[in-house]
């Protein structure tokens, strides 16, 4: 999976097995993590033997499944489908602190807001909780759930985990006591793939979906504010064989000023935003769309709220928008954008082999079926079976009654 997000001033990408640094602002060496080339796991190491349904580590492939910065942009962490969970230090200069193992795959993960947890979701619904300040330390179970979680995040005051599942869940609980469940936020009808509380308004949540939904929550309550069909957004309309896809939210990031709220979809090629209205009640509100020459990969904000987005080209994977009166401005001539760029260059094959990928989320779908109607279809047509046997019957007894009278009348 390709994603990007910055560190500081470090503008962080990672691409198939590789996690690439590039400073946007000083001359200073990328910083490349391969984790083909980093430490195996140790052979004494506890692993779950039910895990993965009996897939070993030697299975995994080392390609990056997801990475998360800290709140202050000090430490990054990434994790591998090989079930390694790595802790980087990036200021005063890259360092991996530590390389610890999972016992399932990961999805997503996050840090908490003082920094001194690392909170990681796996595919089995377990939350695991590692110690920043022991880097050596093994994962404690924090908490799980019935499903796969797909997505995980922070209240600003350490006080509730959020998770999201593919249920249609999102549970809010509380840190210090997991097993203790403040509000569920339902709603949705698929699986819940994007969470973010908005920089702006730190009680609230919005969430994004499968079923092509963004929706608006305050959290601790489960109430849910508003609600806005991306479809019904669109400025041009869909084709017939479109009419009945439902975009699937990806990725949902707010600038740091908390002006502009960013949704990206998958397989999409616009981007769309919102603004929270604060005057009186909170209000998600459609800003405007951002049309791409091609498919975002991912985005993110920059220290000076400009959207940075990477998509499906070789030519040019990297742009950078700035709002300028109204709309959105795309950078050509950004010092930071050339700067990047070429540090990227010699990993463009493997990022452009990486999208070679169907979409991640289709698996996760749900197919329904309707039982009912099946069953009465299968009714009817029993019963004009039976319906037509009957006239059948009839028919032939009114011929042999016939014929026997008939019969009678040349007899006599």
């Amino acid at each position: 999976m390709t994603t990007v997000g910055f560190c500081g001033k470090w503008f962080i990408s990672t691409c198939d097995k590789k996690l690439v640094a590039v400073h946007t602002k000083q001359n200073r060496e990328p910083f490349v993590f391969d984790c083909s080339t980093a430490d195996k796991r140790p052979k004494n190491t506890k692993n779950d033997n039910n895990s993965d349904d009996g897939a070993s580590e030697e299975m995994g492939s080392d390609r990056v499944l997801a990475f998360t910065v800290s709140p202050s942009g000090n430490l990054v962490a990434l994790t591998d489908d090989t079930k390694r969970l790595v802790l980087f230090h990036c200021e005063p200069s890259w360092q991996c602190i530590s390389i610890r193992w999972v016992a399932r795959r990961c999805t997503t993960l996050v840090f908490s807001q003082a920094e001194d947890e690392l909170l990681v979701a796996d595919k089995s619904g377990d939350v695991y909780s590692f110690s920043v300040v022991e880097p050596q330390r093994d994962g404690e179970l924090k908490m799980g759930h019935l499903s796969m979680l797909l997505s995980i995040t922070m209240s600003p005051d350490d006080k509730y985990i959020i998770t999201a599942d593919r249920d249609e869940k999102i549970r809010v609980s509380h840190f210090k006591c997991p097993y203790n469940i403040q509000s569920f936020c339902l709603g949705h009808q698929q699986f819940v793939s994007a969470l973010l509380i908005p920089s702006a308004q730190s009680h609230c949540l919005l969430s994004g979906s499968g079923d092509g939904t963004v929706k608006l929550w305050e959290y601790e309550s489960g109430l849910r504010l508003q609600s806005w069909d991306l479809k019904e957004l669109e400025e041009t309309p869909s084709s017939n064989d479109d009419k009945e896809k439902r975009p699937t939210v990806c990725r949902i990031t707010s600038s740091p000023d908390g002006c502009h709220i960013a949704v990206q979809c998958e397989r999409v090629s616009t981007v769309q935003f919102f603004t929270l209205d604060l005057v009186g009640k909170e209000k998600l509100v459609p800003h405007s769309q951002l049309s791409l020459p091609h498919c975002p990969l991912d985005m993110t904000f920059d220290s000076e709220n400009r959207l940075w987005v990477l998509m499906e080209s070789y030519d040019a994977p990297l742009q950078i928008f700035s709002h300028r009166q109204g709309s959105w401005e795309c950078d050509h001539e950004s010092p930071e954008l050339h700067t990047v760029t070429e540090a990227f260059r010699p990993h463009w094959e493997t990022l452009e082999a990486s999208t070679r990928t169907n979409n991640r989320f289709e698996h996760l779908y749900k197919t329904s079926f309707d039982n009912v109607t099946v069953y009465l279809q299968k009714k009817q047509q029993r019963l004009e079976d039976q319906q037509l046997k009957r006239t059948m019957t009839q028919k032939t007894n009114n011929n042999k009654k016939a014929k026997k009278d008939t019969s009678r009348t040349v007899n006599q």
